[in-house]
């Protein structure tokens, strides 16, 4: 059943049911269907017969699902831009994409209560129209717009919900990362086409961390979904724990390297849940890898795999020469198959750069390092995070994964130290695994004394900043210019 389809059926069989919850706000499924209705019927008359993207500036509010299915449902894909992208970025980005409709939650809420009750008949998508259109940053400094596809989408949900058996009706699923950043994809979507509840973290939830912990102990959450940077932080408070969240049954990470120690706690702490570690570009819809973290991997592999490839995708690893390497050897981590994205919006020439075509399947080159170890994909770190010190190539994410193959250390962010425009040296955030042993000078002897056993001198960074957990970005992973501020 197409996931449209299905949300739609959620809307009518089921319309008491639970769709969203973010703060005090609540939606049902019947709500999403009728006002979704309604806005894409508003949509039509304002637009006619024009495709073009319907831009949606907000945050975790209820309306912005609305004007996602709204969107799709007339045949438009949607543009989530978070509140907290500059306007400046904000303007650019609308630019860009062609939006000629801007919508924010109050005007979406305005039209919806002005229309009343719309029966709306879905305009039937073709598998190649846009779904949605996220923008990353660009290494200029442009944003890029990621296209995804209807067939894109389908493929990644159908297999999350093949390889997770999600109940119908019974999930509820954490909504940590913002609407802009396509790991939220992984939650809306599976939650909308089970027939789940979404259950949104604000911005105001992390920054007063107490009112966090009070909404997850009411949440009744049953999937965790967010960067493992945001599990860590949580972390910090020792009630953390099945207590707290005594029906969550999954924890999901995609974003950022998953420390083996981070998993370790989890398992300890959620006794009752499984921890699966995924993988993936936005520009291969969300996730294209995944592996269910137990004690035995963690045993295994250090640092951990990011699994086996979804049905229907392959990963190639890429030399130089542009040929697929042996077993257990390093390259480029090339992803080709039906979820990966048709190309960057209006920028042919960053499409040309990235993605080629393996025969009819699109392909997509991740700009990752790995190597397929026994059968097992491994992600070793950005192939551009190479720095020169004294001579020395040096890729800060091999030393990072070394860090965190540390037993002392749950999380670790290596830097340069600049002299001017020189490299000088390199400084070692950690986030520890346990209490700190004696006084910072004594830890960072121990944890340099440690890694020299594992890597050569040069590598080994001259100093270290320990802290409880990581600043995080909006879209919550480490937040590396905040930890460069602090140098």
């Amino acid at each position: 059943m197409h996931l449209l389809d299905r949300i739609e059926k959620h809307g009518r069989t089921s319309p008491d049911r639970l769709a969203h919850v973010s703060g005090e706000r609540r939606m049902t499924y019947g709500e999403l269907l009728a006002k979704s209705s309604a806005l894409a019927a508003w949509l039509d008359s304002q637009l006619g017969d024009k495709r073009t993207p319907i831009a949606i500036h907000g945050h975790k509010e209820p309306e912005m699902l609305v004007t996602f299915l709204a969107a799709v449902r007339s045949g438009r894909p949607y543009v989530p831009i978070d509140y907290t992208t500059p306007e400046a970025r904000m303007h650019r980005v609308v630019e860009i994409a062609g939006a000629e409709v801007v919508l924010n939650p109050v005007k979406v809420a305005e039209i919806v209560a002005a229309a009343g009750a719309v029966d709306y008949q879905r305009k039937p998508p073709k598998a190649s129209d846009p779904f949605y259109i996220l923008f990353t940053s660009g290494s200029t400094g442009e944003p890029k717009g990621v296209v995804i596809t209807h067939a894109n989408l389908e493929h990644f949900v159908s297999w999350m919900l093949a390889e997770q058996h999600f109940l119908t009706g019974q999930e509820t699923f954490l909504n940590q990362a913002p609407f802009s950043f396509d790991l939220s994809v992984m939650d809306l979507y599976s939650s909308l086409a089970t027939g789940g509840t979404l259950f949104s973290i604000t911005k105001d939830h992390v920054t007063n961390l107490k009112s966090l912990y009070e909404a997850f102990r009411i949440s009744g959450l049953t999937t965790w979904v967010s960067t493992p940077s945001f599990a860590q932080m949580c972390m910090i408070e020792r009630s953390f724990t099945g207590t707290m969240l005594p029906t969550v049954r999954r924890f999901l990470f995609c974003g950022e390297t998953l420390a083996p120690e981070t998993a370790s706690q989890l398992l300890e702490r959620f006794p009752q849940a499984k921890v699966w570690n995924t993988y993936g570009p936005t520009e291969a819809t969300v996730a294209t890898t995944s592996i269910r973290i137990t004690r035995e991997v963690i045993a295994k592999w250090n640092p951990l795999p990011i699994g086996y490839v979804m049905p229907g995708t392959r990963v190639i690893i890429r030399g130089e020469d542009g040929n697929a390497v042996p077993p257990g050897e390093r390259g480029e981590i090339v992803i080709a198959g039906p979820n990966v994205s048709p190309g960057y919006l209006k920028r042919d020439d960053l499409t040309a750069k990235a993605f080629y075509q393996i025969g009819d399947t699109r392909a997509y080159r991740t700009g990752d390092w790995g190597r397929n170890r026994d059968g097992v994909l491994f992600c070793e770190g950005r192939m551009d995070s190479q720095i020169k010190l004294h001579g020395y190539r040096i890729e800060l994410g091999d030393l990072e994964a070394n860090l965190r193959a540390l037993p002392e250390i749950a999380d670790a962010v290596v830097l340069p130290v600049k002299k001017g425009d020189i490299i000088d040296s390199l400084a070692g955030f950690v986030v520890l695994s346990g209490a700190k042993q004696g006084t910072d000078f004594e830890q960072s002897a121990k944890l340099k004394t440690h890694l020299g056993e594992r890597l050569p001198a040069y590598m080994v960074p001259r100093k270290f900043h320990f802290l409880d957990s990581f600043p995080m970005n909006n879209n919550g992973k480490a937040d590396r210019r905040k930890l460069a501020e602090m140098l």
